[in-house]
């Protein structure tokens, strides 16, 4: 990994086992570099499933392999790659898919239809076989090991691991959520994100499962963008081994549901503010919400019109109060709106409303708001009920450094 991104937390946070995953990392070399780049998650007989993928229209073999594995519900282990992306690979990346799973299934005795894989990295380029292989040998092997490696592993241009924790109660029994996740660029998604993985030792339907976890995808990883490109792996996927002990969930009317949706929801939005908080090159957080909009899909639409402008996001880089850019990024959303009932506001301060900057207006507290770390930008469109909150970040030269030489 590269230098420490200046937003990223002061250490990787203590995360507790959970019951029925044993992790492992191992190097398979799918790239020069002196680092373990394949993860090896093993998961407990009777493991569900639930997940998101990409929307993109050249998805990656892995995401079609996922896609096709999901809905049946079940998981015996799960296997990352990082360094090569597999995707635009035709029958060969699809060759290299079925042999890792098909090695893993041997190995666990269980169908490859139980193993879940992703792959991330470099477009174009088929994963080889034989390092994959090799590989995983290496991970079947390996000792088990923490939340901290594993989630280093599955980096690529990250500048720092990411993982997080939520919990919730079920009846009078306790359960973890722990889920790590990797993303600093080509992040925009629709409908998932980057390569995340979440386990819990909750008992719960798969199908509740992958009801919370699209609801919780809707309010957190599509709600996030670096630089509004949507990679061809994005992948995130929640596994519960449902060694915890507790009354198995089936339905939201299920006691303890609604608290461990909660709980999804809540660590989903720690993974995706990490992800934010290493955006290639970034050196602020910016939090937008969108209010007063005809809908919240509208308002979601104008909050990602204003996220992924250039002008904005270089304007925050450079601690600039230029508002107006935030003003065009509305009008071209292609959204309703009305340039004479429009506020905007930096922080707690109020800078246009009614078509015009406020009167006696003072950049003083909005240019110290902006040479802050954390920045907020509130838009209301005075037309509706519509809200919506996206979370990005600046636009910096380190951005155009990292992805000038990404393949070197």
């Amino acid at each position: 990994m590269t230098d420490r991104s200046p937003l990223a937390p002061a250490a990787f946070p203590s995360l507790p086992d959970i019951a029925g995953v044993t992790l492992r990392v191992a190097r398979a070399g799918y790239k020069a570099w002196q680092r373990c780049d394949l993860t090896y998650a093993e998961l407990a007989e009777g493991t569900a499933v639930a997940g998101v993928t990409t929307q993109s229209k050249c998805p990656s073999p892995e995401v079609e392999w996922c896609r096709d594995a999901i809905p049946l519900g079940a998981a015996r282990a799960l296997v990352v790659n990082a360094g090569n992306a597999n995707a635009f690979t035709g029958h060969r990346g699809r060759a290299a898919v079925e042999a890792i799973a098909a090695k893993v299934a041997n190995h666990l005795a269980c169908q490859p239809s139980d193993i879940f894989i992703s792959s991330t990295g470099v477009i174009g380029v088929p994963l080889p076989v034989d390092k994959a292989e090799a590989g995983l040998e290496a991970a079947f092997a390996a000792a088990p090991c923490g939340w901290e490696d594993a989630a280093t592993t599955i980096g690529t241009t990250d500048t720092y691991p990411k993982g997080a924790h939520a919990s919730a109660l079920i009846g009078e029994m306790r359960v973890n959520l722990v889920g790590i996740i990797k993303g600093s660029g080509m992040i925009a998604p629709d409908m998932a994100t980057m390569l995340g993985y979440i386990f819990t030792d909750a008992a719960i339907d798969p199908a509740l499962l992958q009801q919370m976890l699209s609801a919780a995808n809707r309010r957190t990883f599509s709600c996030i963008t670096v630089d509004s490109d949507t990679s061809t792996s994005d992948t995130v996927l929640a596994f519960a081994t449902g060694k915890a002990g507790n009354a198995p969930l089936a339905s939201m009317d299920d006691p303890g549901a609604d608290a461990f949706a909660a709980a999804l929801s809540d660590l989903c939005r720690q993974l995706a503010h990490l992800v934010v908080r290493d955006g290639e090159g970034a050196t602020k957080f910016v939090e937008i919400t969108v209010e007063g909009a005809v809908s919240d899909e509208s308002a979601h639409r104008i909050g990602l019109s204003i996220a992924n402008s250039p002008l904005v996001k270089t304007a925050i880089a450079g601690e600039d109060a230029n508002w107006g850019r935030v003003v065009m990024a509305i009008g071209k959303a292609g959204e309703p709106a009305d340039r004479d009932k429009l506020s905007i506001r930096f922080g707690a301060t109020q800078v246009a409303t009614g078509g015009l900057a406020v009167e006696g207006y003072d950049e003083a507290p909005v240019a110290a708001h902006l040479k802050g770390q954390d920045i907020v930008i509130g838009v209301d469109l005075g037309l509706g009920e519509g809200r919506a909150t996206i979370w990005t970040c600046d636009l910096t030269h380190g951005y155009i450094s990292i992805n000038a030489d990404y393949r070197s």
